[in-house]
Order: structure tokens, then C-alpha cells, then sequence
């Protein structure tokens, strides 16, 4: 049959019969996300009317931390360095207490780290962003403060000076709106100040007098410690016009007269030498040490070239502090957790992987052959279980209670402080295990061959630890070795390279094993330094040996109870096709010494399921799935101490509605297609379903009561399909009519949109232009992708008039962007004149890169894509690599 004849009775279909074959939609409510915001959000943002912001509360103060001594002689203290690091790949989309992604930025060298910048912003999801809770947490745990960052995009980057001027509102008493809620916010999240960076132009004189006093005023009414930093970018004219150094175009921002406006300045990156800076500062009374020289490292990491002897002359003091921008370099170009961990090594340690020995590494030395690191480990107990902060699995005490990979940086331990400062015998290698764990998601590895003649010598950590009456320190390790043939070392602040060395003589057989030893003897000293040796008498290859834990505390204190939480409730929760719920659980903290909180699920056999840790006194458990036909289900929260010793349960029980019955539904890979061409058709009813029957008019299998059948259809026509959903409650009919057409013009159907004139609502640059989402390219960045607030649209005059039969659309993610940034929201219109649309597709919850919508056939010149909500977070910017219309010519 000719196409212009197959019209005659297929007509009927295509001006009135339209059903979408989609996903159901899951209508799962998402977990709670860090927060960002644009100056309008921020002024009308309270803890009370932000239902995350509880989640978003860090509850680890920041640590007081010391230098005490070095190990290398190049190393000092009195230069600073500030990191402004992506700690996380988006602004949105942020999950408050941690991800399921092993691989995560678990960022560990805190001890070179004087000041940490969340970087984060942009146009597209918001401005104004304070660090995650776990980021926090992991600072703070390490001694470092954190600060939040407020971006004015330059104008390239759709940067608004509406942005700007909102910031800068001041009520006639004076104060500033916005600089009181960065304040509140800063103060109720438990960070520490914020950077301030203004690259928007437009400005003028009045602008930059406006800013100074909105520092100022943030000078005077901040808390104590919170610090201020502002950017080198614009000038006291208004201007955007970077400096590179402390100048009298743009000091008034840091110093004016008596005044004090910022804490520290970031210099911009094009600079040789920082001697001018310098006396600028001593001209304003300020310490050169305020000033922060920029190096920027995202695009070329350690290969970066730095003019070093302009901050760092040999054999001087540092003529300014040191600023890294984008240090998670490190991060961005590696693929697994083993090369990110190498690649920052080399970063901050340098080539040689030796902390103490860095004059030989090249041009770029590390951060360790100019930065002194410092220690947080100062209180009893100290006890670490080289737990990095992700895992692929998550273990309690050497069980493992949960194969869920996840990342949570609240959970992150101190890691050791010299990595790896190995002495004597270089044949023992060092480094993290995420292959086995005693605590948490990893522990320390020690492997290769021991040397009987030069034993290794592994100093790990710099503490100050009191010794009291009935302190000890234990070790708990796992080894392949007869014999552990290890000793655990401590060095006294007396004399931190003279060490003591106790015996580990403990089997392991394999097994965990703890060995602890009495310090009694050395009472009233303070630990200076904790390392292990590896030794023995004969040769040893290919030795392994994990170390899980390392802890040094008071005897009697492991005797004492644990207070379990208090008052554990479900504070909200929201069911989903009743085999669903989102639950919010609170309870009232349990005492100081808590370490963090652990959650499980008791399940109906009595066993129990780990669900998730968290050192804050709420947790969002997501998408909480109900067994089987489970009544009702209860949640045990445990306190887990210092010495990560753990309290007796405190259960919370949540009841679950009726069981209910299935709801039908399916779609198909395709819907139109040749005479005996192959049919897949894939149910998709609700989870509830336990037996499916499908009835395939004029399809061979007629009936099938597979999951997804395979159907072909011999004869040209039209075709219904019914599925018929049961469960033990009943069942649900679904019939869609005229949903299969089966036809020799099928064999026609191709992509009629490649190539064709495509017109948006806007672009983010002329390369990323409407024609680049029809042009059949996925890869080299070929996309439109558009600005400004959603909804955006983009539409393709196919230039004549086409039966269409499907429409799969190419997201982020196929272009190697982030998962978060796939199209959540969006629509496809078709019309015959441009002017009358019909709406085709409508997808609420999409997550997935490539997305496929089978439609029953209809006819169109023009198809209209509407982006409603453009990421999975809160970005606003739209990203489609690719539209492709599926269809044949209409003649």
C-alpha cells in the first residue's frame, strides 16, 4: 500500500487520537539540598520557612589546631593559604548529608589549608551559596575555617547588576538587608564568613562607595572569628578591571584609613612579582599575610606554571599568603578515587610523595615545601579509622552492615598528617584501602616487601595529646602474616623525633585484632607525633597488612554509658503509591561526646539494615521502600560516642496505609511499524503488580503473560493493546485504542528533524545556538543550550508535513556533563501552521541522559520543545544536545 493511499484510513488518528506512551511519573519527593540563592531569595530566606534548612546546619565547631614543629626545613607558618575549591561539581542539586557516589571529592589535605572558599555560583542556579553541611563539618572536624561565596557574574556569564544593586539596598537607618541575612546565615548553617566576588560590570564611583560600606557594616556586626575576603576585581571607579596586586585603585576595599572593610584580599593571577603589594600593606598598617596571591590551577594543576619567587623568595620570608583557585583540579581530571588520592598527593606533597623531602621535585614542590602542616589532635580520645569519607560498602566495628556505596564528608576522619613520610626501608608501600574497612568505607594499607635489614620507619601523625593516669593507645589491624611484625610508635613534644615503640604481637589469622599498650609511664607528657615501624628478622615479600583503627584514650572512660538519643520522632513523612515514603527523622542530641548518629531499619526477620550516619540530630530518609506487606516499620537510632563506642537503640516506628491495588500501564518501543517487524512492549505498572496478561489484537502472541513481550503483526492496520495488572487486592484494565499502526511506510521513518531550521527563546553563547539541537551531534559540546529563568523553548520547522511517531531527546549527560544537569521538566508540541499547537509528550521526573517517547501517530510541520524545569537541582540554564523527531514524509 502506497503512503498517499494509507492516509485515506489512518486519517482518523491523526486528527484526533493522541496517546503518550511515558514512564509513569515516580512523584518522589526529593531529599533535602544544600542551599543557594539569588539576592531576592536571600532577603526573604528564614530557617523557619526553608524546609531544608535544618538538614543544612553543620553541628562540629571549628577545632583550635596548632603548628608546634616541622619536618621540612623550607616549611612555614607565617604565610597563610586559602583554597577556593569546587568541593562539589554543582551549585545545585546537593544532597545534604551525603550522596550514594563513592567516587566523591572527599578532599583530605586540611593541614596545609588555613582558609577554605566554597566555590560555587553561577547565573543559572543562584549567587549566593553557603559550603554543605558535610564540607563543614569536615573543616571544621580539621581545624579550618570555611567560608560561603557571593558571585557577581561578569555579564558573558549572565551576570544582572539588578544582582548587585538588590544587594546593596540600605534602609534609611543605614544597615543593609542582605548583609544581615548573610550574617544569619553564616551564623545558623555554622560557617565562618564568606568571600566576596564582584565581576559584574555596570558599576559606577557610587557603586564601589556602596559595596565598601556593605563591607564595613559586615565588619561591624559580624561575629567574632567570622571572616571577610574579597576579590580582586573591582576597583574604587566601579570598574571591573583586576589589579593582580594591592593597589590604591582597589585597597579601599581591604583598608580605608582607621577603617578596617575586609578580612583578606584575593589577588587575581597575572602577576611576576608581589614586592608592591607588599609595601602597600605595610603603607595601610596591614599585614602583607592578608593579601592572598592568586594562582590558578583548574585548567593545568601542578603543570601550572608559577612565578614562585615573587611570593616566596629563597631564603627570605614570603612576601604575601598564597591563593589556589580550583585546587579540585585534582578531582575534575581523574575517574577513580585511587588517581584523584595520587593526583592530589602530587599536588600537595609533590612528585616525591615525601612531605619532608620536596627540593627535588621540580618545578612545582607541593604545598608542603612552603606550608608548615598543622594538627587538630590535641583532646582525648584521638581515634582514627583512616575512614575517607566515601566508601563502596559501609562497615561497624569490622562488620560490614551495608553494601550501598556511599559519601558523606561529616563522617570523614582526620587523616594522617605526613602522606607518606617513610624512614629507613622504602619497600613497604602506604596508602588508603577501600577494598576493606574496620569503620566507615576504608582503613590504611600497608603492603610490598619488608627488608630485614632496613625496617620502615611510617610517621603518620602530628598531635598533642595529654597523658593521664590511665591513658592508652591500641592498634587494630588485619594481616596476612604470621606474625604482625609491626611495632606502634609515639614520639613527646619534649622531642618529636625521638620515638618509643611497643611491641603489636597479637595473630591476626586474617581477623581483625586489637593490641593496646599502657602510657602510664609518661604521664603528664604530650604526644608529639604517632607512627608505625615494620620490621623483622627475615625478608618478607608480598606482605599485606590493614590497619583499622588507631586510638589513644583513657582506660576508664571506655567503662562509661552512652546516652542514647532523646525523643526520636517522625517528624514528617509523605507516602508515595502507598509502598513509598519519604521520612523525616529528629530527635533531641544525646550529650558532647557524641561522634555522630547511625540509623537502621529493623526489618521483619529482626535483622537490621543500615540506613545512613549523620552527625546532625535530624536525617531524611528517601524513598523508603515497604517490605512486602509490612504493617508498619520502625527505624533504631544509635549515638556513637568519640571513642566510637555505641548506645543502646531508640526506636521510631512509622505505620503504612492499606497495601493497595496495581495500577496498569505500559508503553511500547515503538508504535508504528512494517508487517511482521518485532514489537516490544514493556510494562511499567505500579511495583505492586504480581501477575501481568497482555491481549494483542491481531499481534502474534495474541495473549502473553511475559514481563515484555516481543509482538509482530502480519497484516496492515490499526491495533488496540490491553494489560491487565493483578495483585492479591485485585486488579486494574488498561486499553489503549489505535495505540499500534502496522504499515509498509513505516520502513520510511528517519530523524526529520536533522539539519532543520531550529529558532529559541535564547542562547548561552553563538556556538551554542537552536541549530546545534538538529545537527546529529552529541559529542564536542554540540548543543543549545539557553539562559535566564525557565521556561525555555526551542522550535524546528521541518519544512513540509510529516507523520510522527516518536521523539528522543539527547540531555546533558550525553555530553559529559553532570547527571544533575538532564532536563527534569519538559514538553513537545507539534502544530501544522505554528500558530495551534497540540501537546505531544509531557514528562514531569525524567533523570536519564537519553530519553525516548513513542507517540501514536500524528501529523506536524513544526515541533515545539519546552524546557520547564532544566536541571535536577536548581540551575536555570537549558542544555540539549539533541532533538530527534522520528518520522515520514507526509504526501
Amino acid at each position: 500500500m502506497t503512503c498517499s493511499k494509507m492516509f485515506h484510513w489512518w486519517q482518523a488518528v491523526l486528527l484526533g487520537i493522541c496517546i503518550l506512551l511515558l514512564w509513569p511519573s515516580s512523584g518522589f519527593a526529593k531529599q533535602p539540598e544544600s542551599s543557594y540563592w539569588y539576592p531576592e531569595q536571600l532577603l526573604n530566606w528564614t530557617p523557619e520557612n526553608d524546609p531544608n534548612a535544618v538538614f543544612n546546619r553543620s553541628n562540629i565547631p571549628l577545632a583550635k589546631r596548632e603548628v608546634l614543629y616541622k619536618i621540612n626545613d623550607n616549611a612555614q607558618s607565617d604565610a597563610k593559604l586559602v583554597a577556593l575549591s569546587a568541593l562539589n561539581s554543582n551549585t545545585s542539586g546537593v544532597p545534604s548529608q551525603g550522596g550514594k557516589d563513592f567516587f566523591a571529592n572527599t578532599f583530605s589535605y586540611w593541614q596545609y589549608v588555613d582558609l577554605m572558599v566554597y566555590w560555587a555560583g553561577s547565573a543559572g542556579e543562584g549567587i549566593i551559596v553557603p559550603p554543605s553541611a558535610d564540607v563543614i563539618d569536615a573543616a571544621h572536624k580539621n581545624g579550618v575555617p570555611i567560608v560561603g561565596n557571593v558571585f557577581f557574574p561578569p555579564a558573558v556569564y549572565g551576570g544582572k547588576i539588578e544582582w548587585l544593586d538588590q544587594m546593596l539596598i540600605q534602609r534609611e537607618d543605614g544597615s543593609f538587608p542582605a548583609a544581615d541575612k548573610l550574617l544569619e546565615v553564616a551564623s545558623y548553617y555554622g560557617f565562618d564568613g564568606w568571600f566576596i566576588n564582584q565581576e559584574t560590570e555596570g558599576g559606577d564611583a557610587n557603586t564601589a562607595e556602596k559595596m565598601k560600606e556593605f563591607l564595613v557594616y559586615l565588619q561591624k556586626h559580624k561575629q567574632k572569628d567570622m571572616q571577610i575576603m574579597w576579590y580582586d576585581s573591582m576597583t574604587k571607579d566601579g570598574r571591573i578591571n583586576w589589579q593582580n596586586a594591592l593597589t590604591d585603585k582597589n585597597s579601599s576595599f581591604l583598608q580605608d584609613g582607621n577603617t578596617r572593610v575586609s578580612d583578606s584580599m584575593f589577588l587575581n593571577f597575572w602577576w611576576r612579582d608581589q614586592q608592591s603589594s607588599f609595601k602597600k600593606a605595610q603603607e595601610l598598617g596591614r599585614s602583607p599575610y592578608d593579601l592572598f596571591t592568586g594562582i590558578d590551577v583548574e585548567a593545568k594543576g601542578t603543570s601550572t606554571e608559577v612565578a614562585w619567587q615573587g611570593i616566596f623568595p629563597d631564603s627570605k620570608t614570603p612576601i604575601t599568603s598564597l591563593g589556589i583557585y580550583r585546587p579540585d583540579w585534582a578531582f575534575k581530571t581523574t575517574e577513580n578515587m585511587q588517581d584523584f588520592y595520587q593526583r592530589e598527593n602530587e599536588f600537595w606533597i609533590g612528585t616525591s610523595g615525601n612531605p619532608a623531602d620536596t627540593n627535588n621535585n621540580g618545578a612545582w614542590k607541593g604545598m608542603a615545601h612552603y606550608f608548615t602542616a598543622k594538627t587538630a589532635i590535641e583532646e582525648l580520645p584521638f581515634v582514627t579509622h583512616f575512614n575517607t569519607g566515601s566508601g563502596k560498602f559501609f562497615t561497624v566495628d569490622g562488620n560490614r552492615v551495608s553494601d550501598q556505596s556511599w559519601n558523606n564528608r561529616s563522617l570523614q576522619d582526620i587523616l594522617p598528617t605526613w602522606r607518606w613520610l617513610k624512614e629507613g626501608g622504602q619497600a613497604v608501600n602506604v596508602n588508603f584501602d577501600w577494598e576493606t574497612a574496620y569503620d566507615g568505607g576504608s582503613s590504611l594499607k600497608l603492603s610490598g616487601t619488608i627488608d630485614s635489614d632496613h625496617p620502615t620507619h611510617i610517621k603518620l601523625y602530628k598531635t598533642n595529646l595529654p597523658v593521664q593516669k590511665d591513658t592508652e593507645i591500641s592498634v587494630t589491624y588485619k594481616t596476612d602474616l604470621k606474625n604482625p611484625n609491626m611495632k606502634l610508635g609515639i614520639s613527646f613534644m619534649d622531642d618529636p623525633k625521638e620515638f618509643i615503640f611497643f611491641d603489636v604481637k597479637k595473630q591476626s589469622h586474617n581477623q581483625w585484632t586489637t593490641d593496646s599498650f599502657k602510657l602510664k609511664k609518661n604521664m603528664g607528657k604530650h604526644i608529639a607525633a604517632i607512627s608505625l615501624l615494620v620490621e623483622s628478622d627475615k625478608d618478607v615479600e608480598n606482605f599485606s597488612t590493614n590497619i583499622g583503627e588507631l586510638k589513644v584514650y583513657n582506660k576508664q572512660e571506655k567503662h562509661n554509658n552512652i546516652q542514647p538519643p532523646k525523643n526520636g520522632q517522625v517528624s514528617d513523612i509523605d507516602f508515595n503509591k502507598d509502598i513509598y515514603a519519604d521520612v523525616s527523622l529528629a530527635w533531641e542530641p544525646s550529650d558532647s561526646s557524641v561522634n555522630h548518629y547511625e540509623i537502621y531499619r529493623k526489618l521483619p526477620n529482626n535483622e537490621k539494615e543500615f540506613v545512613g550516619a549523620t552527625t546532625n540530630h535530624v536525617y531524611y530518609v528517601p524513598h523508603l521502600k515497604r517490605n512486602s506487606k509490612e504493617v508498619s516499620s520502625t527505624f533504631e537510632i544509635v549515638s556513637v560516642n568519640n571513642e566510637f563506642k555505641r548506645s543502646n537503640p531508640v526506636g521510631v516506628t512509622i505505620q503504612w496505609p492499606p497495601y493497595p491495588k496495581p495500577n496498569a500501564d505500559f508503553r511500547a518501543d515503538k508504535t508504528i511499524a512494517a508487517p511482521g517487524e518485532k514489537i516490544q512492549f514493556f510494562n511499567s505498572s505500579s511495583e505492586v503488580t504480581e501477575e501481568v496478561e497482555w491481549q494483542f489484537e491481531g499481534g502474534t502472541p495474541s495473549v502473553s503473560k511475559e514481563e515484555n513481550p516481543v509482538v509482530t503483526y502480519e497484516k496492515e492496520g490499526i491495533y488496540q493493546v490491553t494489560l491487565i495488572a493483578k495483585n492479591s487486592e485485585g486488579e486494574s484494565i488498561l486499553t489503549k485504542e489505535a495505540m499500534i499502526m502496522i504499515t509498509e511506510a513505516a520502513k520510511d521513518i528517519q530523524n526529520v528533524a536533522l539539519n532543520k531550521v531550529a529558532k529559541a527563546s535564547g542562547e548561552c553563547a553563538p556556538t551554542e545556538g537552536a541549530k546545534y539541537a538538529v545537527d546529529g551531534k552529541v559529542t564536542n559540546n554540540s548543543k543549545w543550550c539557553a539562559l535566564g529563568d525557565a521556561p525555555h523553548w526551542l522550535k524546528i520547522d521541518l519544512g513540509d508535513s510529516y507523520a510522527i511517531s516518536k521523539f528522543i531527546v539527547h540531555h546533558a549527560q550525553v555530553g559529559g556533563e553532570p547527571q544533575a544537569f538532564n532536563t527534569q521538566a519538559f514538553r513537545i508540541e507539534i502544530s501544522m501552521d505554528g500558530e495551534r499547537w497540540t501537546e505531544a509528550v509531557k514528562v514531569m521526573d525524567n533523570t536519564s541522559a537519553v530519553s525516548e517517547h513513542s507517540i501514536s501517530l500524528m501529523k506536524a510541520r513544526y515541533v515545539r520543545l519546552w524546557v520547564d524545569k532544566p536541571t535536577q537541582g536548581g540551575d536555570q540554564a537549558a542544555r540539549i544536545y539533541d532533538l530527534e523527531v522520528h518520522g515520514f514524509l507526509d504526501s
